[in-house]
């Protein structure tokens, strides 16, 4: 038997019951071309079930890896065909509106191929990666093995950590919950960290 999941990740029991691996890398597909699904959740959950013996841990993280790579290739593909006018008409119905659209931009513009990496691990960045990537004009080879670099590193460490977990997940989350406060405070810190040194890094303006 498959541990329960807790918390946020309850919901996808059902999904994964039904559709094991499937559902992974369907859900990771899907997200990784802007369409709003719990791709990463998902994949929290599908490694958390192989830990307790449910799925395998290997054709999880191979498929998450696949269906990452493509899913992103889809987003370059959109993106370079379509362009920002396509993004503009449609983005809204996936939750990318211009102004999203054009702040994303702007931050993957100044941080170039890097970002294509790093992006995987950025909420919001994670959906519209590819898109951005095609609407720049960045060279598909340069982006693919960026992204292929990003997709390894996001899936080998959110499954290796839900394996890691397996049966002691319920455990690991009553302790984490039990702590919310600390919890805020910790990403509280964090994220004034991160907003400094953004501040900092800035050209003074006159």
């Amino acid at each position: 038997m498959a541990p329960p999941l807790p918390g946020p990740l309850a919901h996808l029991a059902p999904l994964l019951g039904h559709y094991g691996y499937w559902a992974v890398a369907a859900v990771v597909f899907v997200e990784d071309f802007g369409i709003p699904a719990p791709g990463e959740t998902i994949l929290i959950a599908a490694g958390i079930y192989a830990g307790a013996g449910r799925l395998n841990i290997v054709a999880v993280a191979a498929l998450a890896f696949v269906a990452a790579v493509a899913g992103d290739n889809v987003g370059y593909l959109i993106g370079r065909s379509g362009g920002r006018a396509f993004v503009h008409r449609w983005g809204r119905y996936v939750f990318l509106t211009p102004e999203r659209f054009h702040r994303a931009e702007e931050f993957f513009t100044r941080n170039g191929g890097k970002i294509v990496t790093v992006a995987r691990f950025i909420e919001g960045l994670r959906q519209v990666n590819g898109i951005i990537a095609g609407t720049s004009g960045m060279p598909w080879r340069r982006f693919l093995a960026f992204n292929a670099l990003g997709a390894a590193l996001w899936v080998g460490l959110w499954v290796t950590l839900a394996y890691q977990a397996g049966t002691h997940i319920t455990a690991i989350y009553g302790e984490v919950t039990r702590y919310p406060l600390y919890a805020l405070i910790a990403l509280g810190v964090l994220a004034a960290a991160f907003i400094g040194r953004h501040l900092l890094r800035r050209p003074h303006q006159n």
